[in-house]
């Protein structure tokens, strides 16, 4: 995949706030730094920083570049390291994507098992950034740089992000709240305790799991001040824990921030937890599925 090089250049610049700052960063003389921001300018149609006597100013376009162009140079270079290291893989070996959101645990106590059925089969875990983008992409392609990911789903997910999915256990739904948060000094919590509280639920659409329990809450307990949000990613963790508000979370994103505690709560709410994977998988996936399903058969 390629991109075009001056985009590290005005990143450079942007984050050392003059050309002449950015040159001696990137070893090059502050003319040739000024050359290839205007080359860049001119292909884009574009003014990303206004000149004056005080130094530059990046312009409201040039700040939208800087955001999105950090992703796809991250992007291009995560890819770059996939395809080398998928070009050295096995046939044997099985790659899961791995995210403070996908968590890779489930293999600790699934492999063993796993290992009995396919004992040829090895694994190696593929660290991927949760942002609204890589989700949509590496879902989508499932297959290409990676096999599995372990994670939360329903029907309508899968849909959504064109894979398949196969159940290992139904997570409950509990509740996550900051260390500072009046409620982290309980063990459990009921949904009274809730009452007065926001809590922030994943935008409707997104799981008719969660949705059945906004519906509830809407219903039977208008004490509930309910928030949408639009992506699982640490960010709603920090905001959770900057905000006082509650997050409704499982078991398994108990690592995901430090001074955030998971507390289960006293209901019968949960939604289905296992691995997805491609539409069409591979004949090493397969193999992995069915072992799954034995394992799991086996309970």
């Amino acid at each position: 995949m390629m991109y075009n090089p001056q985009l590290e250049t005005f990143i450079c610049v942007v984050d050392s706030g003059s050309f002449s700052k950015a040159a001696e960063k990137l070893y090059i003389t502050s003319p040739a730094v000024i050359k290839q921001i205007n080359s860049l300018e001119d292909s884009l149609n574009l003014q990303l920083f206004e000149r004056t006597h005080r130094g530059l100013i990046v312009t409201k376009a040039g700040k939208s570049l800087y955001k999105d162009a950090k992703y796809v140079i991250q992007y291009c270079k995560e890819s770059m390291e996939r395809a080398e290291s998928a070009m050295n893989d096995t046939e044997e070996v099985i790659r899961i994507g791995a995210s403070p959101m996908t968590p890779p645990q489930v293999f600790m106590t699934l492999w063993p098992k796993i290992q009995k059925y396919c004992p040829e089969l090895k694994f190696k875990l593929i660290p991927f950034e949760n942002t609204p983008e890589n989700a949509r992409e590496i879902l989508a392609n499932l297959g290409q740089n990676i096999d599995v990911v372990a994670g939360i789903f329903d029907d309508a997910m899968l849909n959504l992000r064109k894979c398949s999915g196969i159940e290992i256990s139904k997570e409950p739904f509990c509740c996550g709240v900051s260390l500072h948060h009046r409620l982290a000094e309980k063990e459990s919590l009921t949904l009274e305790d809730l009452h007065g509280e926001n809590l922030l639920l994943i935008r409707r659409g997104w799981s008719k799991y969660v949705d059945i329990l906004r519906d509830d809450l809407w219903k039977n307990h208008p004490e509930i001040q309910v928030i949408d949000f639009e992506f699982y990613d640490t960010e709603i963790f920090n905001r959770c824990e900057n905000s006082d508000d509650i997050l409704l979370a499982i078991p398994n994103w108990e690592s995901v921030h430090p001074l955030i505690k998971i507390l289960p709560v006293k209901w019968k709410y949960e939604i289905p937890f296992g691995l997805l994977y491609a539409n069409e998988p591979s004949k090493k996936v397969k193999r992995l599925l069915s072992a799954v399903r034995k394992v799991v058969g086996d309970r």
